[in-house]
């Protein structure tokens, strides 16, 4: 799938917001005067809304997340920083594939809508989720995901965890060529 991804922001927020929207995405991200911009005729590939600048807990919080996947051992993932986070609508049109990428920390990943297809380069199992699921992207392994539908918009909620300061929460790989 190699089409040219694009990101259409439909709210101004700060630079660290941006960066989830332009590396997300792996494309250009389009710049628009005001709140919004607009209206294309198509729908862009994936479109990221930040709901959040960089947020901090304000009591000392430690977070630890638990995760085993089918045919896999059990894995702890340790947030260093879990109040350097960052919230993002990401709408993923039919077919649209994110390139392969990693993050600082986890992303607690909630399907919204419609169903989405991630893999991991570890293993290439294509894990699929439907609408009122959930998942952990660990964030340090590189993967892709993807809308399997022909028809159907996937919309998603992120919660990118652990995002140091002046950092950006998502990293793209450095080949980007089909890994599995």
């Amino acid at each position: 799938m190699g089409t040219k991804q694009h990101i259409h922001r439909t709210h101004r927020f700060g630079l660290a917001a941006v960066g989830v929207a332009v590396l997300a995405a792996g494309g250009p991200m389009l710049a628009g005067n005001g709140d919004t911009l607009a209206a294309a005729a198509d729908p862009l590939p994936i479109a990221v809304e930040p709901l959040s600048g960089f947020t901090d807990f304000t009591d000392d919080v430690s977070l630890k997340f638990k995760r085993t996947l089918h045919g896999h051992g059990a894995e702890v993932l340790a947030v260093s920083d879990p109040g350097r986070m960052l919230v993002a609508r990401i709408t993923v049109q039919p077919g649209a594939r994110f390139p392969w990428h990693t993050h600082p920390g986890p992303v607690v990943v909630h399907v919204v809508e419609g169903d989405l297809v991630y893999q991991q380069a570890t293993d290439c199992v294509e894990r699929s989720y439907t609408s009122g699921k959930a998942f952990l992207d660990p964030g340090d392994k590189t993967h892709t995901a993807w809308n399997p539908s022909e028809n159907e918009v996937t919309v998603l909620i992120g919660v990118f965890h652990g995002v140091p300061e002046g950092s950006q929460p998502t990293i793209p790989a450095k080949d980007q060529s089909d890994r599995c």
